[in-house]
């Protein structure tokens, strides 16, 4: 049995749906101490379960667990006498600190165009036919308030926003049906880029490492469930607003123009292996062809600025930067918790 703080495991059918979860793991060790949050963000309770104790425990049984998970949501939702409140969101990691696998698509073809025209190419037809994908590391991803740590300011560091799923066991070969029945929570994600790192490293030929450094996550994983007509069962229909130091930089729409859904990605990633539960798969950078919401990274802005003005005037990243990446609803609560990172210097050699 699931058990947390206080009497809230019972619940008296308030408004929270069935199968509404909000999940966070606070910083415990490597894995985390895996947390329900409460729809408002406003409280959380620590869950506490034979062998159920992170985020990946629950995803590798969570035909067991989810319906716990359920029935504890519904009376954290009804327990706001009891004083519980939730930890400040610096103390809370990643929602998966580490995951067996992270995938990153480009789903978004409007932002491939854009930064190949200004460099003067175009995109290849394959491209609108068949996602572009790689496999990045995913053993140290950043929690929702660390610092983004950047050992040389000239290696051109950028972020960009993007919506993600965390799946349970996806089979090889998998259907559309399968895959979007496999998509168990949404997590909003800051997948940072250094920029000027990427060109020598696709010139050899084999991929990305170093122009691919720890990504960020929001502090909340949420069910498709939570997310009510904003999820569709392939895509959210919620904008992603980014401030750069305070100022809005975009806030693209994450369905529109979204080329390749969710369950597109999925098959296409398991199209000779299976994934396992815990695998997280990103669409890339949200972007928008109307240019009145702006972007989610700085390479896209430079992109306009060249196109249109023939050089580009935003700088990267620079020392000091504070970068925010939240995500409200209809009634502008935030969804998954803000991320909100500053850009540090960082001695070679340091852990992150």
């Amino acid at each position: 049995m699931l058990r947390g703080l206080g009497d809230v495991g019972a619940h008296s059918g308030t408004a929270r749906e069935d199968g509404d979860v909000k999940l966070g793991s606070l910083k415990n060790g490597r894995d985390g101490q895996l947390v329900l949050v409460s729809r408002d963000l406003s409280r959380a309770v620590p869950i506490d379960c034979d062998g159920v104790r992170t985020l990946q425990h629950a995803l590798d049984n969570w035909a067991v667990v989810a319906p716990e998970l359920r029935s504890l949501a519904h009376g954290l939702e009804s327990a706001r006498a009891v004083g519980l409140s939730r930890p400040p969101w610096n103390e809370f990691a990643a929602p998966l600190p580490r995951a067996f696998q992270w995938l990153d698509g480009s789903a978004y073809l409007n932002h491939v165009a854009l930064v190949r025209r200004a460099r003067g190419s175009q995109m290849p037809p394959s491209f609108e036919t068949s996602p572009v994908m790689y496999q990045g590391g995913s053993d140290t991803f950043l929690g929702p308030a660390d610092d983004l740590v950047l050992p040389d300011e000239a290696w051109g560091a950028d972020f960009e926003a993007e919506v993600a799923v965390i799946v349970g066991d996806v089979p090889l070969g998998c259907t559309r049906e399968q895959a979007a029945a496999a998509i168990q929570l949404l997590v909003l994600v800051n997948d940072v880029s250094l920029r000027n790192l990427i060109p020598d490293e696709l010139a050899k030929g084999f991929g990305f490492l170093h122009g691919k450094p720890s990504s960020a996550f929001a502090p909340v994983a949420v069910t498709p469930d939570e997310l009510g007509k904003a999820w569709d069962g392939s895509r959210l229909h919620l904008p992603v607003s980014v401030y750069l130091n305070g100022d809005r930089f975009g806030g693209p729409n994450a369905a529109a123009d979204m080329h390749f859904d969710f369950p597109d990605l999925l098959v296409h990633a398991a199209k000779t292996r299976a994934l396992s539960a815990g695998t997280i798969l990103g669409a890339g950078t949200v972007s928008n062809r109307d240019p009145d919401t702006g972007a989610c990274c700085i390479a896209e802005r430079r992109a306009r600025e060249i196109i249109a003005h023939g050089e580009w005037k935003t700088p990267y990243l620079r020392y000091g930067d504070v970068v925010r990446i939240d995500v409200r609803d209809d009634e502008d609560a935030s969804v998954f918790g803000p991320i909100e990172q500053r850009v540090v210097a960082v001695t070679r050699g340091t852990r992150n």
